[in-house]
């Protein structure tokens, strides 16, 4: 259906007096009515191949404060030992941070705090320059109703020796959208790894936009690791991007395994010369749902290195397309992009799509890209089944092994085993329908 046409000077009246009750800095009052703005006048991003016009990805435009219990947070393993936010909906439930690392500087804490206690560096990188709230109208949406998030940073020369936990439950025990923000800035020669976990509890349909903004200074590294669970009745959009200076070096390992319409936009822009970046993604889409995804390296400096990897498996009567973006601008001497797009299909009724995109404007790198659509290796699987496992075992552990490179990377075991749970749960139930 045609959203329906607002009011849109009614919907900023709105967003001040609600953003105001909850204690908004005005700054960031400014900034969220210069967004809606940007929700009435901006294009939708283009997503190739994948019509999600329809989509109602921006319907609701009220800013409204709720409280969640924090009981639906239950089963999150925590202890004073992790560094760990958890929030379910708008409700921040904990935070851990060891004061070995506060004492270095290091803030971790929900991103309204952070925008009144430390609004020298919130105002600075808020969506201005990683992902600029003004960039299209899910953008803009995303910055007018903000209503949940987590701030990270990580000073100078720290190191940060164990992962950062981040869980966000969507609160569908009522109707309301979740729009979280995570915003991590990395000082030079730092090093963090980061852990989202994206879930849903409850039953109403409702729409999530979350979005993951990483600075990444000189020489710091950081690994940003997800996993992606929202549930059968939630329409999301996620855009998680980051921003290299020189020699800085940034891994994406993102699971994506929604049970819903998602679209996607993930995308790394290597500024610094020397910067490096590996961005791998996996997606399981299952039922009737559509996935897109959008995965764009962006080589600028000289000498930058960026590596997409992306496998997808198909099931029921899904839709999955993988577009994978390369692009070496002008004056990027010596860079290098390669990708790799893989998709496999498990149902006659699926429909995937696994587009390599280079766009080169310097003669001295290197780029390449590799993409394939098509069913398990029957090879591989005569080999195991006349190792006497049966067909059905056997295609779920090819599969396994086809997305092993993801699996692998992400660095808390039992986020593993999670993701293998639940990856082995929809690929049995894609098997029962065919």
């Amino acid at each position: 259906m045609r959203e329906a046409v607002k009011d849109y000077e009614t919907v900023k009246q709105a967003v001040d007096a609600a953003a105001a009750v909850h204690g908004d800095p005005s700054w960031l009052i400014d900034r969220r009515l210069a967004a809606v703005d940007g929700v009435a006048k901006l294009p939708l991003p283009e997503m190739r191949r994948l019509d999600f016009h329809r989509w109602p990805l921006t319907a609701n435009t009220e800013l409204n404060w709720h409280d969640s219990d924090a009981k639906l947070a239950d089963d999150v393993a925590g202890d004073n030992q992790r560094i760990q936010v958890v929030q379910v909906g708008q409700t921040t439930v904990s935070i851990a941070l060891p004061q070995a690392l506060a004492d270095q500087g290091v803030i971790l804490t929900d991103i309204f705090t952070a925008f009144k206690d430390y609004p020298e560096l919130t105002q600075k990188y808020f969506m201005t320059k990683v992902i600029p709230a003004n960039e299209d109208k899910l953008t803009s949406y995303h910055a007018a109703f903000l209503n949940a998030g987590v701030f990270l940073y990580v000073p100078k020369g720290v190191v940060v020796d164990k992962p950062v936990e981040i869980y966000t439950v969507q609160d569908s025990t009522f109707k309301a959208p979740l729009v979280a923000h995570v915003l991590v800035v990395a000082e030079a020669n730092s090093d963090v790894q980061v852990i989202q976990h994206l879930s849903t509890k409850g039953e109403e349909e409702n729409v999530a936009s979350c979005v993951v903004e990483i600075d990444v200074k000189p020489n710091a590294n950081v690994h940003f690791s997800s996993l992606d669970e929202f549930g059968p009745k939630t329409q999301t959009y996620l855009n998680r991007r980051a921003y290299l200076e020189a020699d800085a070096k940034m891994e994406w390992a993102i699971g994506m395994m929604n049970d819903a319409n998602t679209v996607a936009d993930f995308a790394t822009e290597l500024v610094g010369d020397g910067s490096q970046a590996d961005s791998k993604v996996i997606a399981i889409t299952s039922a009737k749902q559509h996935d897109g995804i959008n995965n764009r390296v962006t080589n600028r400096g000289k000498h930058s290195t960026a590596n997409i990897l992306q496998r997808g498996v198909l099931l029921e009567k899904s839709e999955l397309i993988f577009n994978g973006i390369g692009h070496i601008v002008h004056g990027a001497s010596g860079a290098n992009a390669e990708q790799e797009n893989r998709v496999l299909m498990m149902s006659d009724y699926a429909h995937g799509d696994a587009n390599p995109i280079l766009l080169i404007d310097e003669n001295d790198v290197i780029a390449g890209h590799a993409a394939s659509v098509g069913q398990v290796d029957e090879d591989q699987l005569y080999y195991l089944m006349s190792r006497g496992i049966d067909k059905a075992l056997a295609q779920r552990l090819v599969i396994r092994g086809f997305l092993g490179a993801v699996l692998s990377a992400i660095p808390l075991p039992e986020v593993q085993q999670e993701m293998i749970a639940i990856l082995e749960r929809k690929l049995e139930d894609g098997q029962k329908f065919e």
